[in-house]
């Protein structure tokens, strides 16, 4: 295919200094003017994941980057995915597919990182030959020394794809200058040869006092500043769970309906809850504290990519009792559903040592986990095999046993447990992206005659990716990337 523009990347001086968030939005300016953009991230690390139309898993972040270039997500996009298991232990997705368990140390060291850069770089080429351009994002830092050599993912990559590569620095954080200087001034000439600018990210007031500070960086690095993004908290781009999860709310709210997601330390896809977190008056919060759990009038037990482990956890804190002498509806979604049940049984050792654990008891099942895993969108009936047509998608390992199902699946078997209409569990993530599904779990909760604001999800992530292109137009220069996008080599 005759090639319209370079490949484009974005790099960072740190983690969390907001690369998934301005890769999202380059994604929909490109896809705005014309172009036929494509996420690729070679590696991510996340518990928060998303399955593609194939039944393969990648990284939620490059879902949402998929979205905003309006098309759909792929495993290419994200070949490589860890899953933490513990603090030193992952599980390895490879294409979408499961590969393993190992630790940190195996992974960087060990053997099979060659295969993994051959692996990654394959994915690439595949997706570069298919979309115009491929809109790459690194991971963490690219001034990590010690990882070049075992660089999969950052400037490695860029080398590969030939791409232009610009720096983001989070200023909010302090240090810009040291960080932006240090970053640059450690890169080997053939990877700095790429750089072609700096983004300067989450300024606070006015992006004019920031002038000279600007002029001084490019007299130090010899790298043009080509934009001041400002701090926003307007925009609602869903973001790696890791670092989001830190600034969200941990306590009820006087006056308002509280919804308590139960904090595991391995909690799994937070965006199960992010339209329920935008939709008013409700107030979702996120706890381990049983005091804090106590103000709720609805408890979610969350997935959870160390089921058993974060149950012993939630005993050890005494969450276990609030839950289950609790008054209030309690549901489980995915890992919170296998907690709710009576026993956990991991006879191959999929997730530790630990064989067997006792549940809640708040439902009548047992759940046996599998070394194989479930990654499917769905379509299902709730409630009934009649009941209200929704939507969702199930990334487990783990098989439950029901008779009284609550999700009725249009091509595959029942799902869930249904004990009543404020005490039930299921494998669906995105369960409560559907409105009937919410409207019934709150009027079990006691909360029928409150006033809603209820918003068409899908419609406000599409409105959320138009303002995230708009500030990122208004505040970076876009004719001097372009121009250098548009350049042969």
């Amino acid at each position: 295919m005759t090639r319209l523009l370079r490949p484009l990347m974005f790099v960072g001086t740190a983690s969390d200094v907001g690369k998934s968030v301005i890769t999202a939005g380059f994604c929909r300016i490109l896809r705005q003017d014309g172009y036929r953009p494509a996420p690729f991230k070679a590696q991510n690390m996340s518990l928060n994941s998303y399955v593609t139309p194939e039944g393969l898993e990648i990284g939620r972040a490059q879902a949402v980057q998929a979205e905003a270039a309006g098309i759909a997500c792929h495993s290419d996009m994200n070949p490589v995915l860890l899953k933490p298991t513990g603090d030193r232990h992952a599980q390895l997705v490879l294409h979408g597919k499961p590969a393993g368990n190992q630790s940190a140390y195996d992974y960087f060291m060990g053997k099979d990182r060659a295969h993994l850069w051959e692996e990654v770089k394959k994915a690439y080429d595949r997706l570069a030959s298919r979309f115009d351009p491929v809109v790459l994002e690194g991971a963490g830092s690219i001034s990590e020394m010690n990882l070049w050599k075992r660089d999969i993912t950052n400037m490695r990559m860029a080398l590969h794809a030939g791409a232009d590569v610009y720096l983001i620095s989070d200023i909010d954080r302090g240090g810009v200058f040291g960080s932006v200087y240090g970053t640059l001034a450690l890169l080997p000439p053939e990877e700095k040869a790429l750089i072609r600018g700096v983004l300067i990210n989450k300024f606070r007031g006015d992006g004019r006092l920031f002038e000279d500070g600007k002029r001084q960086l490019e007299e130090l690095t010899g790298v043009p500043v080509v934009g001041v993004l400002p701090f926003f908290k307007d925009i609602h781009i869903e973001e790696e769970d890791s670092v989001a999860l830190v600034q969200k709310a941990s306590a009820p709210k006087a006056g308002a309906f509280n919804i308590a997601v139960v904090r595991l330390p391995h909690l799994s896809n937070y965006t199960d809850f992010l339209w329920l977190e935008k939709t008013e008056p409700l107030h979702v919060y996120y706890t381990d504290e049983p005091a804090q759990l106590a103000g709720a009038q609805l408890i979610i037990l969350p997935g959870s990519k160390n089921t058993i482990g974060d149950l012993l956890y939630l005993r050890s804190r005494g969450v276990d009792r609030v839950l289950t002498d609790s008054a209030v509806p309690i549901v489980g979604i995915c890992g919170g559903y296998q907690m709710m049940g009576k026993t956990i049984a991991d006879p191959y050792g999929v997730e530790g040592e630990v064989r067997t654990v006792e549940g809640l008891g708040l439902l009548p099942v047992d759940t046996v986990l599998k070394e194989e895993k479930t990654t499917v969108r769905r379509r299902f009936h709730f409630g009934s095999a009649d009941g209200p047509l929704c939507e969702g998608y199930e990334i487990h390992m783990g098989k439950t046993g029901t008779d009284s199902p609550l999700c009725y699946p249009l091509d595959g078997a029942p799902d869930g447990y249904y004990r009543d209409a404020g005490c039930w569990g299921t494998y669906m993530h995105g369960i409560l992206d559907n409105r009937a599904v919410v409207e019934r779990l709150l009027e079990a909760a006691g909360a029928g005659g409150l006033s809603i604001r209820w918003s068409d999800y899908p419609v406000f992530r599409q409105e959320q990716y138009d303002r995230l292109a708009s500030l990122i137009r208004s505040n970076v220069d876009m004719d001097s990337i372009y121009k250098h996008l548009q350049k042969r080599d």
